[in-house]
C-alpha cells in the first residue's frame, strides 16, 4: 500500500503511479501527425517522460516523500547515475547524439518537485516562475529538437506559460479537491475578496469569477506576445502545430472569460478542438500565418 508503514519509497516505481492517460487525452496536440516523422520519436519520448513525472506528482495517495524519491530517481536516470526509471532512460537514450540537452527534462522534474511541497502560489511572478519550470521547457525542447533558433524562446515561453495557466484555470476546482493545490495567486485572490474555500463550492463566487477572468485576460496578453511565433519558425510543420495551439488557446481564453470552470464545460470537445486546430494549421501552411 502506498505510504503504509514500513514501505520504503525506493520500492515504488513511477509506473506504479501511472494515471493511464496518453497523448490523445491532452488539451493540446502532442506529437501530432503534422510533425515531421523524424522528430516524432524524441517528441513522444519527452511526452512519455513528462507524463510519467506528472503522474507521480499528481498521485492522490502517494506521500510527498515517496513522490520526491521517485522524481530523484528520474533525475539520476537522466544523468546516467541510474537506469532505474524506464521513461527517463528512454528519453536519455533517445536524445543521445542529437545535441538536444536534458536540461529541459530536469526543469520539468523541478516543477513537479515544487508541486509536491508548495501547493500555493503567492503572486503573478511566482506563477510565471512556476511556468518557467513546468511549461516553458516543453516549448524550448520542441524548438531544440527541430533545430530552431533560440531567439524564438521568448515567444515560445509566452505561449507555453499561457497554455499552462489556461490548464490551471480549467482544473482549478479539481486541483483543489484532489490535491489541495491552488495555482490562483494569493494576492489576486485577496484583491478580489476571494477565498481558497470558494473553490470547494459547486459554482464560483463572483469574487472567484473575477480572479479567473483577470487571469484569462493576462493569458490573452501572453498570447499577443506569441502572435508572430508560428510565422517565425522555419519548420513549416512545427509552425502549423504552433498555429493550432495558439488558436485553441485563444478559444479557451474566450470560454474561461464567459463560463464558470466549477460548474460549466471549459474544455474543448474533441471534434471542436480538431476543427479549430485543423483550420489554424491549414491556414498557416497555405498562408504562412
Amino acid at each position: 500500500m502506498i505510504g503504509a508503514q514500513g514501505h520504503e519509497p525506493a520500492m515504488l516505481a513511477s509506473r506504479d503511479l501511472a494515471s493511464g492517460k496518453g497523448h490523445r487525452d491532452e488539451n493540446f496536440p502532442v506529437g501530432s501527425l503534422i510533425l515531421r516523422p523524424a522528430v516524432r520519436a524524441p517528441v513522444m519520448a519527452f511526452y512519455r517522460f513528462a507524463r510519467a513525472a506528472d503522474d507521480v506528482a499528481d498521485h492522490p495517495h502517494a506521500t510527498a516523500r515517496e513522490k520526491l524519491a521517485l522524481l530523484a530517481t528520474m533525475h539520476a536516470t537522466l544523468d546516467g547515475r541510474s537506469d532505474a526509471d524506464p521513461a527517463a532512460l528512454a528519453l536519455r537514450r533517445g536524445l543521445a547524439g542529437t545535441g538536444v540537452p536534458l536540461d529541459h527534462a530536469h526543469d520539468l522534474l523541478r516543477a513537479f518537485e515544487r508541486d509536491c511541497v508548495t501547493p500555493r502560489t503567492r503572486d503573478w511572478d511566482d506563477l510565471i516562475d512556476y511556468c518557467r519550470l513546468s511549461a516553458m521547457p516543453v516549448g524550448r525542447f520542441m524548438l531544440d529538437v527541430h533545430g530552431e533558433a533560440r531567439t524564438l524562446w521568448p515567444q515560445s515561453d509566452a505561449l507555453c506559460a499561457a497554455l499552462q495557466i489556461i490548464n490551471h484555470l480549467q482544473d482549478c476546482g479539481r486541483d483543489r479537491a484532489a490535491l489541495d493545490r491552488v495555482y490562483l495567486p494569493d494576492d489576486l485572490m485577496a484583491a478580489h475578496g476571494a477565498r481558497i474555500e470558494d473553490l470547494d463550492a459547486p459554482t464560483a463566487s463572483p469574487a472567484l469569477r473575477a480572479v479567473i477572468v483577470a487571469l484569462a485576460r493576462r493569458c490573452d496578453v501572453l498570447l499577443d506576445q506569441a502572435s508572430g511565433f508560428a510565422g517565425a519558425i522555419r519548420d513549416r510543420r512545427l509552425g502549423a502545430e504552433v498555429a493550432a495551439m495558439l488558436a485553441l488557446a485563444r478559444d479557451l481564453v474566450r470560454l474561461l472569460s464567459t463560463r464558470d470552470p466549477l460548474a460549466q464545460r471549459v474544455h474543448h470537445r474533441k471534434s471542436t478542438a480538431a476543427r479549430i486546430a485543423l483550420f489554424a494549421a491549414g491556414r498557416h501552411l497555405v498562408l504562412g500565418r
